[in-house]
């Protein structure tokens, strides 16, 4: 957990920044309360903090200071148990912007900008300060085929490098 925890916090002070690529422009009319609660990783782009994990999910709660409490579990393949690691957001701009920075340690905070929504809150493209972070979240563990590559499509229009995405197993 310590490594975890540790590689999250280079990666977010090396990124530094709550900013978002230029090209990437998160959503409008966003509502945090329906964003809350359980997501599942369909893809990833590899950073260290996740490399290995597989049943990667997240969970996002209110926390009493009006923030988002997050949840951040994969399974370790390699030595067979669970990583968590817990962080909290809050808002950049208005709050009705899916843009959000995240910290999970101390007073250093990386970019979370959701800039693909289901207009039900099924799926979610996500961007970190740059296109070498980029996440396709799910609130089922699979999303049918047709979504998915629409999804990944539209990531690639914006400069991700999706010849590059991880899948991680999901039960």
């Amino acid at each position: 957990m310590k490594h975890l925890i540790g590689t999250l916090l280079a990666a977010m002070w090396l990124a530094g920044c709550t900013s978002l690529p230029p090209q990437v422009q998160p959503v409008r009319g966003f509502e945090l309360s329906r964003y809350l609660g359980t997501w599942y990783e369909v893809a990833r782009l590899d950073h260290g903090f996740e490399r290995g994990l597989d049943r990667v999910s997240a969970e996002y709660s209110l926390r009493e200071d009006g923030g988002v409490r997050v949840l951040n579990r994969g399974y370790d393949t390699a030595n067979a148990r669970w990583k968590e690691a817990e962080g909290r957001a809050y808002p950049v701009g208005a709050p009705d912007v899916g843009h959000l920075k995240v910290s999970f340690f101390g007073p250093f905070y990386g970019a979370y900008g959701i800039f693909e929504l289901d207009p039900d809150y099924r799926y979610a493209l996500v961007s970190g300060p740059d296109v070498s972070y980029l996440w396709l979240l799910s609130r089922t563990p699979k999303i049918d085929e047709a979504t998915r590559q629409r999804l990944l499509d539209r990531a690639a229009a914006l400069g991700f490098d999706t010849r590059r995405l991880i899948f991680p197993a999901q039960p």
